[in-house]
């Protein structure tokens, strides 16, 4: 919805809050939630395989992809292939696959939240990090992952408690609120978290104060969006393990709905439009996290490269014991 939302933004101040407010939560809860599902990581010869596997091969095919739709899309024919420079949405596996490789170090310092928070704080003070593998980001989201790692599922069944949920109700309203008046005040991109704060235009001093502040929200508002995941099955909850899918399969879309015209009509800018836009993308990306879109694209999300593996490695890794993660 936030990509559906982007043509959407000059002119409506709602719309740009609610673009804000889901840019201060979706990606912090997501990257909380791989680093919560990352803790039994340890780098053995059947980890490795189903990092590469799972995350380094989908990069590499959806990185080619996305650049040959988007010289067209994009009308840029001469678009290079750059595994170095993640393209749109393909930075998140690129910073999945760093984030993952260092989980060890992570799980053996004493002080890993502080530290990582640390690191994110001085990434905004190096202008000259340059776009490689999207270091700034993966450098600043870093926080979330390792915050992931150090949550328990203890710590899920105390936000479930139904006091944290009701709680949930008004911080959601005045965070809405704080992003409405906050959209002729605040440069947004700060919620992107990958440039530093001299290139936002912003004195050194406010890097390091906009990392905490920031990370101080985001992880209030995930706490609230994860108090609200029931702890019973209920008609989405297999939807849960296509996320992935509808994350990377979604871009096609939001890129295409530009190159079609579809935000050319002027009534899609009212506030009928508008509305109608959200649930349009709410409906594709729920139907691209469904088991047939998965069946379908599974080849290229969880590809069967066990010849490139020793055999050792490849039947390790197919025991659902040892391959759990």
């Amino acid at each position: 919805m936030g990509h559906a939302w982007e043509p959407l933004r000059e002119g409506s101040r709602t719309v740009t809050a609610l673009y804000m407010f889901v840019y201060a939560l979706h990606m912090p809860a997501f990257i909380v939630i791989s680093g919560y599902m990352s803790r039994s990581f340890d780098a053995s010869p059947q980890r490795i395989k189903r990092l590469v596997t799972g995350v380094a091969v989908p990069y590499v095919v959806f990185e080619t992809a996305y650049t040959f739709y988007t010289r067209w899309t994009d009308q840029v024919p001469d678009r290079p292939i750059s595994l170095l420079d993640p393209l749109y949405l393909t930075w998140f596996l690129a910073a999945l696959f760093i984030w993952r490789l260092t989980t060890p170090i992570w799980k053996g310092v004493r002080w890993p939240l502080p530290l990582a928070i640390a690191v994110a704080m001085l990434a905004t003070l190096s202008p000259s990090i340059g776009t490689d593998l999207d270091l700034q980001r993966v450098l600043q989201f870093l926080p979330y992952f390792v915050l992931g790692l150090c949550l328990r599922p203890e710590h899920f069944r105390l936000i479930r408690r139904w006091k944290v949920r009701i709680l949930a109700v008004p911080v959601f309203v005045c965070a809405l609120a704080m992003a409405y008046w906050a959209v002729p005040r605040m440069n947004y991109a700060w919620l992107f978290h990958d440039d530093s704060a001299e290139a936002l235009g912003a004195p050194d001093w406010s890097g390091p104060v906009m990392t905490l502040a920031l990370f101080g929200c985001s992880t209030v508002l995930a706490v609230c969006f994860l108090a609200w995941v029931p702890g019973r099955r209920m008609w989405f909850t297999a939807l849960g393990a296509g996320t992935l899918y509808g994350y990377l399969l979604h871009g096609f879309v939001a890129q295409g709905s530009k190159f079609w015209g579809w935000y050319d009509l002027a009534w899609i800018h009212g506030p009928l439009g508008e509305i109608t836009v959200t649930l349009v993308a709410a409906v594709i990306v729920t139907v691209l996290c469904t088991p047939p879109v998965r069946r379908a694209f599974r080849c290229a999300m969880e590809p069967k490269v066990a010849w490139a593996f020793r055999r050792e490695v490849a039947e390790a890794a197919r025991d659902p014991v040892a391959a759990r993660t």
